[in-house]
């Protein structure tokens, strides 16, 4: 017995929760394991904060399989667990706790009063193929039943069902065929019927297809696959933001002269200024009151739309700053914000010369009845 309870403890493995020792003065015998921090796979699967996407699924199942793979013999009913997460089930008190310790045992080793105490392989397949319920539903080994854990086990027990006692797999994701396929085939009624630990891994491998070999690896790709993301993702974001700034300065380029709303955008106070002499152009469309009167409201807003743009377009070659435009009047003065000397008067008519010129040969895309008008 030292010598087993030796190489025990001399087992070191990352997917085995490590052996310290044992107590065995009577009346209480207490086996020491290193302290798991984390807490149980209980604890775990049973504190619905902790999500549980795919990549943390297999890596999960992967540490157990390889946890079981190593260790040669344990009791059923206390299945050995990653170590990467400090995983272990807590003894219990109690009847019902001492059936709750039961649910992952086998039917062969529940029915056989003489079973062996460490368990046996084919009996930690089939526990196994419980936690493997339990890691996918989240929901407790059996899932959400109104039956007690003794009442579970009768069940278990019973060899005169046509169909044995399992947990119910219906409503489980698509997702997981190939785990669901393996855990019922690790649950088989016949010991003989189920796979080992090699063939369990063979089975589960396309749960990990395209994954790392451990659960720190995936970690650290999807880590870097998300920085890549957010970086790209941040230079969108600041693209979007650099065109609308565009659009807003446009906007405010439009409602205040460019010096002022410079000034404004730094947050400096803008000083009032007086002008000794500039030139101002004012025009309005001549019949425009009968116009609007025969025309519908949209109509009207086209057209006007359609003249000042051509207007807009024009005024851009000359030094000249659009004041306003309000209904049907078109308001534009040289010689401010920027002083111009002696020029404003000839950039204004020079200005009002070419938009005569160019209204002649103006048509709207609004329809035939507004441009008759």
């Amino acid at each position: 017995m030292k010598k087993e309870l030796k190489v025990m403890r001399d087992l070191r493995h990352d997917n085995l929760n490590p052996f310290v020792g044992a107590c065995v003065e009577p009346p209480n015998i207490i086996i020491i394991t290193e302290y798991c921090s984390r807490g149980s796979l209980r604890d775990i699967l049973e504190n619905e904060d902790v999500k549980l996407d795919n990549m943390f699924n297999a890596s999960i199942i992967g540490d157990i399989v390889r946890g079981h793979d190593l260790s040669s013999r344990k009791p059923s009913s206390f299945p050995w667990q990653p170590e990467v997460l400090k995983l272990y089930w807590r003894q219990r008190n109690g009847f019902r706790k001492q059936c709750e310790k039961l649910l992952w045992k086998s039917p062969e080793l529940l029915r056989d009063p003489y079973s062996p105490s460490n368990g046996t392989q084919k009996g930690d397949i089939y526990s196994f193929g419980i936690i493997l319920h339990e890691i996918i539903s989240r929901k407790g080994p059996y899932g959400h039943t109104s039956m007690t854990p003794s009442e579970i086990i009768k069940c278990v027990i019973r060899k005169d069902m046509d169909i044995p006692f399992r947990p119910r797999v219906a409503k489980l994701s698509e997702s997981f065929d190939c785990v669901i396929s393996c855990m019922q085939e690790c649950w088989a009624e016949q010991p003989e019927s189920r796979p080992d630990f090699k063939a369990v891994s063979a089975k589960l491998r396309p749960m990990r297809r395209g994954m790392k070999p451990n659960i720190f690896d995936n970690m650290l790709a999807m880590m870097e696959k998300y920085a890549n993301n957010l970086e790209a993702l941040v230079d969108e974001r600041t693209d979007q933001l650099n065109d609308e700034k565009r659009k807003t300065d446009a906007l405010l380029y439009e409602m205040l002269p460019k010096y002022v709303a410079d000034q404004l955008k730094r947050g400096h106070k803008v000083e009032a200024e007086s002008f000794d002499s500039v030139t101002i152009y004012f025009s309005d469309i001549v019949g425009f009151t009968n116009m609007a009167a025969q025309c519908s409201p949209l109509e009207v807003v086209d057209f006007l739309n359609d003249l000042y743009t051509c207007f807009d377009a024009i005024i851009e070659n000359y030094d000249v700053y659009k004041v306003e435009t309000i209904g049907d009047a078109y308001m534009v003065v040289s010689g401010l914000p920027i002083q111009n000397g002696d020029k404003h008067a000839g950039e204004i008519a020079s200005m009002a010369l070419h938009l005569l010129q160019e209204i002649k040969k103006f048509l709207s895309g609004t329809n035939q009845k507004t441009l008759s008008c």
